[in-house]
């Protein structure tokens, strides 16, 4: 039987990382790549296959490209967009060019990659494209904007990819949690200390009372609903193995009461329910 082979990205820790290794130990060939080569070497370390690929550059996606079907010999099964970071802050204190940089990483570099693999799968006949979304891709929060935002176009492009593909045997996915274990609040601070300046926003009080609190919290409790990447894992692997995979997956129950919120209320409710969280 064939070796399934699959490009996973932002496998340095969260999602990514145990997506990696789950499906290194069910049978399937895993390139797990990572922004930053000292992660490709620990990733390496422990017995998978790992190389750089930063988003935000395109000579480093064509070159993880180019790495993956020179080992593969130009072909691919599956392929999962995970990378992506976040940049907390009130829409009216986050500058252009911090959504020129988000934008690159959390869009622009998936479906840069997207459009880089596609060929193969193509004159394969066969293909398995995840792209991660979240719960922030189809319910808005506040002073998530940036991250909102990045999501909500990406589930716009990979519903119209899905549609433009409904006649092809390639499968284009989403996968939507919600509250993970995983590292991207203590990610997000360089972000935040970077590009907001909370300090002179007209709505600082925001930012003492309540997003900075959260955003450096050092509390062992989990949130509400909040699952282990392992939840997330199992979704991908039915996403992947599955002869009739859904077109997407809610993880945690967050995701699943969005969703029925998101049907049943009006806006001006949903709005009163969001500024209660």
């Amino acid at each position: 039987m064939k070796e399934k082979t699959i490009l996973i990205t932002g496998c340095s820790s969260g999602i990514g990382y145990d997506v990696a290794h789950t499906l290194s130990k069910r049978g399937w060939r895993v390139f797990a790549t990572c922004r930053l080569e000292k992660d490709c070497i620990r990733l390496r370390n422990e017995g998978l296959e790992s190389f750089r690929l930063d988003y935000s550059c395109e000579k480093s996606i064509q070159t993880a490209v180019d790495e993956t079907f020179k080992r593969t010999n130009g072909t691919l099964d599956a392929l999962y967009n995970n990378g992506a970071y976040a940049i907390p802050g009130l829409v009216q204190d986050i500058p252009r060019e911090a959504y020129r940089a988000i934008f690159e990483v959390n869009l622009f570099g998936y479906f840069d990659l997207i459009n880089k693999i596609m060929p193969s799968m193509h004159n394969q006949g066969y293909g398995r494209i995840i792209n991660c979304s979240s719960i922030l891709g189809f319910t808005a929060i506040e002073g998530r904007g940036a991250y909102n935002a990045t999501k909500f176009a990406m589930e716009g492009l990979t519903d119209t990819l899905r549609l433009e593909l409904r006649n092809s045997s390639i499968k284009i996915i989403l996968i939507e949690p919600g509250p993970i274990t995983a590292s991207i609040r203590i990610n997000s601070q360089p972000h935040f200390e970077k590009w907001i300046n909370w300090k002179d926003s007209s709505n600082y009080i925001f930012y003492e009372k309540k997003l900075i609190p959260r955003l450096y919290s050092t509390k062992n409790t989990l949130d509400f609903g909040e699952l282990p990447a392992a939840a997330v894992t199992q979704k991908i692997i039915h996403a992947l193995e599955s002869k009739n995979p859904s077109p997407r997956y809610y993880v945690t129950v967050p995701t699943f009461i969005a969703g029925i919120c998101n049907r049943l209320f009006s806006t001006r409710i949903l709005d009163w329910i969001k500024s209660k969280i």
